[in-house]
């Protein structure tokens, strides 16, 4: 399988959502990648439609959990019911056992809530009592955060932090965008009033719009194929030492990262940050990785997992800011 059906697919979402090719190339990595995603922005900047639209795109099951602060565990992994006909208890499966999960607004549920989510996302299964039951092959979750609400919500912990692949930070479009958000609403406004009167017109124009579909078997198949891209070997102690920078910043020579960072990255970063690499090497029609590869998914890969000191704040040093003075401090290999 080439490239070219997941090509399809990211064109189709850049013609259905403008201004934020960065959460659709996001959102195509991850799944690649066989990862997670969290994206923070402002309301209304399509990150629900954008998931929505790939599930379209794609063979699998969509479902939208809006978290809030008194949503239990059982309403994410589901529970069991005795069932008096046979005297037993029955697993009704939860909302998790879909492929595509949108957790909106994350960061309004509890702990409790949180440990849930996080035993999904990094074993693939959910255990009710004694029982373990294993999630899809294709499973993805895009968490949402609001950064403009701070009232009423829950900090994520840190290890759940760490099982997100990658972390996006999305803003409002600008004038131009916003006059083709515009024009698209209300071509979608005219299709959906005359939907009314018939049903069968919005699936054709989907149609003739050119709605790609993926078979989950052809996705699984193109996941092999990112994992054959070849990471060269003169890039592997680049890779290392980026992630190195984080943890033992003083051997680099940096007195300002020294300061910066209190916690470096984890070692399931520098795996993310090969694989995200391979995948946009592989979109590129590429069979190798360069370092502009490493030096663009560096940013999603590690900006959630670099924990900023106090004098940072102080500074008002940004964790991007950090990830740029790292890529400054270590000069590529090869």
């Amino acid at each position: 399988m080439s490239n070219e059906a997941i090509l399809k697919v990211r064109s189709y979402m850049n013609k259905n959502i403008f201004g934020q090719t960065d959460l659709v190339d996001g959102l195509l990595t991850a799944l690649l990648a066989d990862g997670h995603i969290l994206v923070e922005g402002p309301p209304g900047i399509a990150k629900t439609r954008a998931i929505k639209l790939l599930s379209e795109c794609i063979e699998g099951s969509f479902h939208r959990i809006q978290f809030t602060p008194d949503l239990l565990p059982a309403d994410l992994t589901g529970t069991e019911i005795y069932r008096h006909q046979t005297g037993e208890f029955e697993f009704n499966p939860g909302p998790l056992f879909h492929n595509l999960i949108l957790a909106d607004e994350i960061n309004r549920a509890p702990a409790k809530v949180q440990s849930a989510l996080l035993e999904a996302m990094a074993e693939r299964q959910i255990t009710i009592g004694s029982e373990t039951h294993g999630l899809p092959g294709l499973f993805l979750v895009m968490a949402t955060q609001n950064p403009l609400e701070q009232e009423g919500t829950y900090p994520l912990p840190e290890a759940q932090l760490d099982r997100f692949m990658l972390k996006l930070n999305v803003d409002y479009p600008d004038g131009d965008t916003e006059r083709e958000i515009l024009a698209l609403n209300d071509r979608e406004s005219r299709l959906i009033v005359e939907q009314q009167a018939q049903p069968e017109l919005y699936a054709q124009q989907r149609t003739l719009d050119g709605l790609p579909s993926i078979s989950q078997e052809e996705l699984l198949m193109a996941r092999r194929e990112v994992l054959r891209v070849v990471i060269p070997d003169a890039l592997i102690p680049y890779i290392i030492n980026l992630t190195m920078c984080t943890r033992k910043t003083f051997n680099f020579g940096n007195q300002d990262l020294s300061r910066w960072i209190s916690c470096g990255v984890s070692p399931r970063a520098t795996i993310a940050l090969a694989n995200c690499a391979r995948v946009r090497a592989w979109l590129d029609n590429r069979d190798r990785v360069v370092p502009e590869d490493i030096q663009y998914c560096i940013f999603p890969v590690y900006r959630h997992r670099i924990f900023l000191s106090m004098e940072a704040e102080a500074d008002k040093v940004t964790a991007d800011e950090v990830i740029k003075t790292i890529l400054d401090t270590i000069v590529t290999i090869g």
